[in-house]
This record gives structure tokens, sequence and C-alpha cells, in this order.
């Protein structure tokens, strides 16, 4: 991933502003911007000029961006591509009321392959276990994860059956689907079903668990919110295996620099992986649009606070960690499990100390 510096950072905010407030040519900034960031540049001033309803001259930018992307990311191109489509920059869905936009990008190749390295590094992580495994799955999805998880540390002998499984997912579609899937699996198993956001499920858990999973799921809440129900966690797991994309989406302000340019790396880039997966072009417009930039439209157009995604950095999400479970939990795995120029989807693997 790429970062401004802070001469850069107040350019861009600058020539934002200066577009706002009536200029409206995007190549005249072009010989003071670097050069492999124009095309960001012009998406960060296009999509304030969308997210402040100036549709017209948010095009005029966004599609002089699209004109100089290239290696796969086109950020500029979908977003030109959504706003003809829906003629304003608002949110056309609630990400994952609908089970079937998540359905379709995690059979994306490139999904596929990340969530098998997740899968193959945690069971060469997690130790071994004596006794059936009790799992927790924060943000469960529809559970094909959670099954293939558990399958392979069984299969490696990692643990010798599974006891228990509580899935916890605040879509009634998902949470249906998942609670199917794994009592299909591990019909031998005691599983439940929580339909609960990731924001609530720390008042849910009320017994221990030895492994507990969060895909892509903890990411829905400011760091605030994850140090606190993080703390109010830690007592009730041994293991915690965190699936997570590496962007810049907490920290940084609404209509800033820093954070468009990491809008435009993370979801730009997973928005072509899409794309380049062959599928009907109706699901793929599904996927993108109820899903992928309904998160980035957030990201674009909500304050922190209110805003449904909070991506973080991988340094940060150690911070955290360190903070919150202290010297009781050590770092077993901090690994890729799909790294590019622009993102990384990584796993990291906190393990309860004995004594």
């Amino acid at each position: 991933m790429f970062f401004l510096s802070l001469a850069e950072r107040n350019f861009w905010d600058e020539c934002s502003r200066a577009a706002r407030a009536g200029g409206s040519d995007p190549h005249v900034y072009d010989r003071a911007v670097r050069p492999n960031f124009i095309s960001a540049f012009r998406y960060h001033v296009g999509a304030n000029l969308a997210a402040h309803g100036a549709l017209e001259v948010a095009l005029l930018w966004l599609t002089a961006g699209a004109m100089e992307e290239e290696e796969g990311i086109f950020s500029c191109t979908f977003l030109v591509s959504f706003l003809k489509r829906h003629g304003a920059l608002v949110m056309p869905a609630v990400a994952f009321e609908d089970p079937r936009p998540f359905l379709h990008f995690a059979s994306v190749p490139t999904m596929q392959e990340a969530r098998t390295k997740f899968v193959t590094n945690a069971g060469q992580s997690l130790p071994k276990f004596s006794d059936p495994i009790h799992v927790v799955d924060i943000g469960c999805g529809d559970g094909v994860l959670t099954v293939s998880l558990i399958r392979h540390l069984v299969e490696v002998g990692k643990a010798p059956g599974v006891a228990e499984v509580l899935l916890v997912d605040a879509s009634e579609g998902m949470i249906t689907l998942a609670g199917k899937t794994v009592q299909e699996a591990f019909p031998e198993a005691r599983v439940e079903t929580i339909t609960h956001r990731v924001q609530d499920i720390s008042s849910a858990i009320d017994r221990k668990f030895d492994i507990a999973v969060c895909s892509l799921s903890y990411h829905h809440m400011p760091r605030e919110e994850k140090v606190f129900h993080l703390s109010r966690m830690r007592s009730y797991f041994d293991h915690l295996l965190l699936f997570e994309l590496d962007a810049n989406n907490d920290a940084p302000d609404l209509y800033s620099p820093d954070l468009s340019l990491s809008v435009y790396q993370s979801y730009g880039r997973i928005m072509d992986f899409v794309y380049a997966h062959d599928a009907p072009v109706d699901v793929v417009t599904m996927c993108v649009d109820q899903l992928l930039m309904t998160e980035a439209i957030s990201l674009l157009t909500l304050p922190r606070g209110t805003r449904s995604d909070y991506h973080m950095l991988k340094t940060e999400w150690h911070e955290i960690f360190r903070e919150v479970l202290g010297p009781s939990f050590s770092c077993r795995c901090d690994t890729t499990c799909y790294g590019d120029a622009y993102i990384s989807l990584f796993l990291l693997h906190y393990g309860r100390d004995e004594g």
C-alpha cells in the first residue's frame, strides 16, 4: 500500500477544496502530483465532489482519472460506472443483508486462495488440542470457512474432533446458511447460531472457547470500540485468529486524502478481482454494488463513528492486541495470505500463554 507525504496530503486537501469552490479542470495540477498517483488524486477530488452533490463535475474528474488507470487498479473507472448507474454517491444497499453478493465475493479465485492459506497457516500455528475443540466464529458469513478450518485441524492431527461451534453474524440470511452448513459438516457437534452485530457479541459470549475466529468481520467498528469489545471477550478464548485486509480506513477523517487513497487502492484492487472472475454480468454488478461499493461509499460519505467499515493497518492491529491482550497472550503467527503493491490479506494468531 502506498502513502502520502505531509506535503502531498496538504496539497490534495487544498485542491479538493478549490475544486468544490469552482475549479473544474482535472489536468491543471498534473505537474504537481506524483505521476503514479494522478488517478488516485483525481479519485480523491472526484469522490469528494460527488459526496457534496456536484455529480457533473465529479464525473469530469473521475473520467479523467480513468484514462490514466492501469496495472489492475481501476477505481475511477468503477466509480464512474456506478455513478452513471445510480446517479449519486449513495449506498444502494445494506451490506450483507442479502447473502448473495458475499457468496460470489468469496468464490473469487483470489479470495479462495487467500482463505486456503489462512486455513493452512492457522493449522501450522495452532497447538495440538487433546480434546474435541470449542470454536466461536465472529462474523461467520456462510460458515464455509469455519468448516474448512475445523476439517483441516482434524485432518492434520491438531484436534481429535469438534465439540461445539458458536456462529455469530448480523445477517439472518448468512446465519441461516452457516448453521445448516456447519451442522451438516459436523453432525456430532453442538452448533449454536446467534444473530448479532460484531459490536454486540461481547455481551453474548458467556463460556470459554479454544479458538475465536474473526474473518473480515472485526473491522466494522472504530478502534476505540474494537478495544472495548476485545477487552470484554479476552477471557473467553485461548486463541484468536484474525483474517483481515491491511488498509488505512480507520483513523483518517472523512474527505481526507489519506482515506481516499486507501479506499482507491484497497477497494479498487478487490473490485478488480471480482470483475476479472468469469461470471454473469448481473452477478458481478450485484456483488460490486451491494457489497464492495456500498462499503466504499460508506467510507467516502459518512463521518468516523457512523460509517460501517474501519479496516486498519496490520501494525495498528498489533498495537490493539498488545494493549488489550497484554502479557497473557503472545503473537504466534503474522503472515500474508495474499499480497500485492496495493493491498494484503493477512492472518494474525494470538494465543494465551500458560502460567
